[in-house]
């Protein structure tokens, strides 16, 4: 583990990312912490950036970010490609990137540095794809966006980490595993990867937390039919608020959260 992890901030921008919740995390986490974590829904990567684990085995549905991350593994760097926080150049570079991912050119370096460029230049940090596979983002309002080029930095705390693009139940769990999942919420959701996540996958999702032997977490938002879902699944369930990222009103007021928790050991 790098001696600068600590400081380490989520390289991408995510809506819904769970900095926030991460002080809550630790000290569940504290106890397992020779353990794997495992992470289904890494998404921006916040909770492993804050829990800092030895070893992760980290997943996703959406290649960008997968590939994304793999480059920072081998220290990434974005020289060729200028970024600026202009509409036309957006535009531009959306249609390039839609280009590139459709002709095989997913898994590349200029494909993750025009995924990062759209992801700190589009709407409030979404990740949204049509049903063709092609981002679809508009242009953000930032006044100022500070972009970064040099990635080394992310290097050394993330290279005993797995990435991999997949399913969640693809992923095989050791039974000693930290398992945190924060799926797509329970709401009705516009495509971040191909499929979707509806009802049907939340049920699926805790069918296969239940085959865990190991320590579980879960966060979602804390409709009436998640909570019941995972209480009537053995899970402890507690709520609390959690930042607003993204309102069509510009509703700001905290949104409620579950927490779900089984197997937890206690410190000490």
């Amino acid at each position: 583990m790098g001696s600068d992890s600590a400081t380490l901030r989520p390289p991408l921008k995510w809506a819904g990312g769970k900095r926030w919740l991460v002080p809550r995390l630790l000290p569940l986490w504290q106890a397992h912490a020779s353990s794997r974590l495992v992470e289904p829904f890494c998404g921006g990567l916040a909770v492993a950036l804050g829990l800092r684990p030895q070893n992760a085995l980290l997943g996703d549905v959406n290649p960008h970010t997968i590939n994304f991350y793999q480059q920072l593994q081998r220290g990434f760097r974005i020289s060729a490609f200028t970024m600026r926080n202009e509409r036309q150049h957006y535009d531009r570079a959306r249609t390039e990137f839609n280009r590139l991912v459709t002709s095989r050119g997913a898994g590349t370096k200029k494909a993750a540095a025009l995924f990062y460029y759209l992801n700190r230049t589009g709407f409030n940090g979404l990740c949204r794809f049509n049903k063709s596979g092609e981002f679809n983002v508009p242009f953000g309002q930032h006044r100022t966006i500070n972009y970064v080029r040099d990635f080394r930095h992310y290097s050394a705390t993330l290279k005993d980490w797995s990435f991999v693009c997949a399913d969640f139940a693809e992923m095989k769990l050791r039974d000693d595993d930290f398992v945190y999942v924060d799926p797509p919420y329970d709401v009705p959701f516009t495509q971040y990867a191909a499929g979707g996540f509806d009802w049907r996958q939340q049920v699926r999702l805790v069918r296969w937390l239940d085959q865990h032997r190991g320590p579980v977490v879960a966060s979602n938002q804390a409709t009436e039919r998640i909570v019941k879902l995972y209480e009537d699944s053995g899970f402890d369930v507690t709520t609390l608020p959690a930042p607003r990222a993204i309102s069509r009103t510009g509703d700001r007021t905290p949104a409620l959260e579950m927490l779900a928790t089984r197997g937890l050991s206690r410190r000490g």
